[in-house]
């Protein structure tokens, strides 16, 4: 290649930004632009024209795997080996630490504990502390800890950042301790290695110069993803002056603030919007062409970020042709809408792999997955596993495997410590070898008084409370609707809650996959009220032996619309177009979150490059709660020119483009219900009237209303059993396990 043949390949915005070597730069890189290519050349250009040595150059990224591409593009592009720092943000400051680790009381050769590791330290600290795990959960305040390393509030200020209750103090001492034991063991954490660089650099003066002379061009990629520790780092080294004391300052930032879709881990999107103002007199190179998509998919992306008011003035363009209009299908429910997406992609077919399916949240992905199971197309899932994969799923069906059958060993060592009940692997083995010794099934040893009575007191007690739930359950499963029994297994194991108290991002997801697993449920009861938990769980084991078919790279790709950025495919779905759906209801709470929902739409919508299909439903049944829908906010703020309503059971839509514009405004939303919250509600609410019902006083002749067998008169009544003569049969009802009221 040329000295400057890899400029020529550029088209002139990118060869403006690459040739823009001095001083601050910002690239505002649109979806599909080609801001790899630039920052490679950028890079090439630097070494090849400029003469500048690449052991003078910084670039700083996100992903290994994207450190990886770019240092192998630029060395085909120099022709030699790359003697530069072209990393992440963390192997960067790593680096930096293992030469200066003695000036913050640190040994050159400290550890770097992983999230297994620092869940160890915290579980250690609450036990020493007194603090029940059940409530709070490691997780909790590993994730309260990594939030305050990146806000730079140290462990002391908690309290005085977030006031000086229970819970704050709680946290506080935490924290404290946590800090305390990393220093002992010589140890760092992930968000250490950039807190602490920052703490070099703000502690010695010499060293920080010594990098700024280092590094007298540095790039950042992805800069509408960094947080605020990132932002501090990056703009230390780049407040360096020349020589004569000018400030040098050559930054080059590489971003769209239009992506910045990760606010809800840490991510500034003020550090993008405001870079001109950090760095006065920066050059803004905007790369607006888009080499990805049609006309009419980036005038469609683009008539929806456009109603955000925090971001820059861009928009994007290509040569392409206008291509199809976005299609909009409005189905009567989640199952048609799978349906309907399963059958187009029927109806077009080719390679799987073109078609992707992006939703908002991975409970979703059921009704997708099951839709075409059926049809046999191949999918994957990516970024998650297969719904009946997961392991909450897989946790609560084990729950009711066991109810139908208490041998079933293989179902009790998955759930016998979950959630945590003190019950170790060691413990297990005991139980297991007991049984194999007695010829009996692991849960009939746990009803063995004299072999439970040698465990610890604490394992003693979650084995008894266990294999009461599983005994009660089990004696009353013909007595009790599915959903009754679900909810009851999910609060009164305790599996729920321990959920609810870890407070993460991954426990949140977990919980809104229990409450869809509902959704199953209900429609299996509404396909025959009286199916019962042995035909449910064949049903169920059928579904997911069908669904686990091994993954075929020829397949549909199902998968989260975050987990997509930085992906394109010819054939896009984003299903759930619904207010409380996408956007989700969360984002009304927050006067920034419908701008970062709007953000997600618009990294949706240009991951698609030939065709684009929005759908949603009139009625949507999730979380097992039935509900009239009201369409996404963004679909009203789609331009109507660019939608066509299509449909494929000799049916239109029940609403078309022409139909969005019904004064809907963008700045007053509609407040959607709080699904997710209200399912959980409503668990919990069940599961306490169950137990509500073991403290009435029935008598003989009472009349009582049973979810399942109707109205019935009470016959008998003895201690916690009562016997009722319903219109069909007579039943004995378990207080406490039974949905029933007194009339």
């Amino acid at each position: 290649m040329g000295r400057t043949d890899y400029l020529d390949k550029l088209n002139d915005k990118q060869r403006e930004a690459a040739m823009n070597t001095e001083g601050p730069l910002l690239i505002l890189a649109g979806a599909g632009s080609g801001k790899t290519s630039t920052m490679t050349c950028r890079i090439a250009y630097l070494i090849r024209e400029m003469g500048v040595h690449p052991y003078n150059i910084l670039a700083v990224t996100f992903t290994n795997k994207a450190a990886k591409e770019m240092r192998e593009r630029v060395q085909d592009l120099i022709g030699e080996g790359v003697n530069m720092w072209l990393l992440t943000f963390h192997s960067a400051c790593l680096r930096i630490l293992r030469h200066h680790a003695e000036l913050l009381n640190y040994g050159r050769d400290f550890a770097v504990y992983d999230p297994t590791d620092q869940k160890a330290v915290v579980k250690a600290i609450c036990k020493d502390l007194g603090i029940d795990t059940k409530k709070f959960s490691p997780n909790y305040f590993l994730g309260e800890i990594s939030h305050c390393k990146e806000q730079r509030i140290s462990p002391k200020n908690y309290c005085r950042e977030y006031g000086f209750d229970y819970k704050a103090e709680m946290i506080q001492q935490v924290y404290e301790k946590y800090d305390e034991t990393l220093r002992k063991n010589n140890a760092m954490d992930f968000d250490d290695l950039l807190l602490k660089t920052v703490e070099l650099f703000e502690k010695d003066e010499e060293v920080l110069l010594r990098y700024q002379n280092r590094f007298r061009y540095i790039m950042v990629d992805e800069y509408q993803d960094t947080n605020l520790i990132q932002y501090t780092f990056v703009k230390m080294l780049a407040d360096a002056h020349d020589e004569y004391g000018n400030p040098r300052r050559n930054i080059c930032v590489v971003g769209d603030d239009d992506q910045c879709i990760y606010q809800w881990r840490g991510a500034d999107i003020r550090n993008i919007l405001e870079f001109e103002k950090d760095f006065p007199g920066a050059t803004v190179v905007k790369l607006e062409q888009n080499y990805r998509s049609t006309a009419n998919i980036l005038a469609a992306a683009h008539s929806v970020i456009e109603h955000n008011r925090d971001r820059k003035n861009k928009k994007l363009w290509t040569d392409a042709e206008d291509g199809n209009k976005i299609t909009y299908f409005r189905a009567d429910d989640e199952r048609e809408e799978a349906g309907y997406i399963a059958s187009e992609i029927n109806r077009i077919g080719g390679d799987y792999r073109n078609f992707a399916i992006l939703y908002r949240t991975n409970a979703q992905s059921r009704t997708f997955e099951e839709a075409l199971s059926k049809r046999e197309i191949p999918y994957r899932v990516l970024g998650g596993l297969r719904y009946y994969d997961r392991k909450e799923i897989k946790d609560i069906m084990c729950y009711m495997r066991l109810v139908q059958n208490r041998a079933d060993d293989l179902a009790l060592v998955r759930i016998i410590n979950e959630p945590k009940r003190g019950i170790g692997g060691k413990t297990i083995e005991k139980l297991q070898d007991r049984a194999a010794e007695r010829g009996q099934s692991l849960f009939d040893v746990l009803l063995d008084k004299d072999t439970i009575s040698q465990l610890s007191s604490k394992a003693e007690a979650g084995i008894k409370a266990l294999a009461g739930i599983i005994e009660s359950y089990g004696a009353e499963k013909d007595n009790m609707k599915l959903s009754d029994l679900y909810d009851g297994l999910l609060v009164n194991s305790g599996y729920l809650k321990a959920l609810e108290d870890q407070n993460t991002i991954e426990a949140q997801s977990r919980i809104e996959n229990l409450m869809e697993f509902k959704s199953v449920i209900y429609d299996y009861e509404k396909e025959d009220p009286n199916m019962g938990l042995a035909e449910f769980m064949e049903r169920i084991a059928l579904l997911a032996d069908v669904d686990n078919h091994d993954s075929d790279e020829n397949a549909v790709v199902l998968m989260t619309l975050h987990s997509a950025k930085g992906l394109e495919f010819p054939y896009v779905f984003m299903p759930g177009m619904e207010d409380g759906l996408f956007p989700g209801w969360r984002a009304f709470d927050r006067p920034d979150g419908l701008e970062e929902e709007r953000r997600l739409c618009y990294v949706g919508i240009t991951r698609a490059k030939e065709r684009l299909w929005m759908t949603s439903a009139e009625m949507r049944t999730i979380y097992g709660r039935m509900d009239y829908t009201r369409e996404s906010t963004f679909l009203h703020e789609l331009d109507s020119r660019l939608i066509e309503g299509h449909g494929i059971y000799e049916k239109m839509p029940k609403q078309t483009a022409g139909a969005f514009n019904d004064g809907a405004s963008a700045e007053k939303p509609f407040k959607p219900f709080d699904q997710l919250k209200y399912a959980q509600q409503q668990t919990k609410k069940k599961a306490a009237a169950m137990e509500q019902a073991a403290k009435e006083n029935f008598q003989p002749g009472d009349r009582v209303l049973h979810e399942k067998f109707g109205e019935g008169t009470v016959l008998e009544a003895q201690g916690k059993v009562i016997r009722v003569q319903f219109a069909d049969d007579t039943k004995k009802l378990a207080l406490g396990f039974a949905n029933i009221k007194k009339l």
